[in-house]
């Protein structure tokens, strides 16, 4: 069946499911806090810049954990591979989910999950209003990416690429 709506106009659900059409990665953004480590899955990351490094991921306003990733100086996103999918569900639930992750803390603090396919080291350069999110940028001071195959998430389920 095809839609078409103005989503200003259109309750919110047909929009969010019209968003789930997109197959997007999964990552965890972890950073520190006063009382220990928090991450959080997040599905809004993306590369913006070579030159400089830069990587940008939007945390929702309405989450309990949006004013810490906020104030966060440094962050770091991880890329999640199909072996993650316990680690995301994790995350998703709660910012503690650690028990769970084989961590450690970098030279600066901030709590890195080993293993993953991909993790970023960032510095916050700025923050920027998305409507119910916010667009955090971020310069990475250091990149790790190992092999291995994605995990994807579209339409509310969690897969694998096949590839055609």
């Amino acid at each position: 069946m095809t839609q078409s709506f103005d989503p200003a106009k259109t309750d919110s659900r047909a929009f969010r499911d019209a968003l789930g059409r997109f197959g997007t990665g999964v990552t965890v953004v972890t950073c520190a806090t006063s009382t220990g480590p928090l991450g959080i899955t997040a599905n809004s990351f993306s590369s913006v810049s070579l030159d400089p490094p830069l990587v940008l991921w939007a945390p929702a306003k309405s989450s309990s954990r949006y004013p810490f990733f906020m104030a966060a100086d440094r962050f770091a996103i991880h890329v999640l591979g199909t072996a993650h999918v316990d680690l995301c569900k994790g995350f998703a639930r709660s910012g503690d989910a650690f028990d769970d992750a084989n961590w450690r803390l970098s030279a600066s603090g901030v709590p890195l999950i080993e293993d993953c396919l991909a993790r970023f080291e960032c510095r916050q350069v700025a923050a920027h209003d998305g409507g119910d999110h916010s667009i955090i940028l971020g310069r990475v001071e250091r990149a790790v990416a190992h092999d291995g195959a994605p995990l994807l998430f579209q339409a509310g389920r969690y897969g694998s690429f096949a590839p055609t």
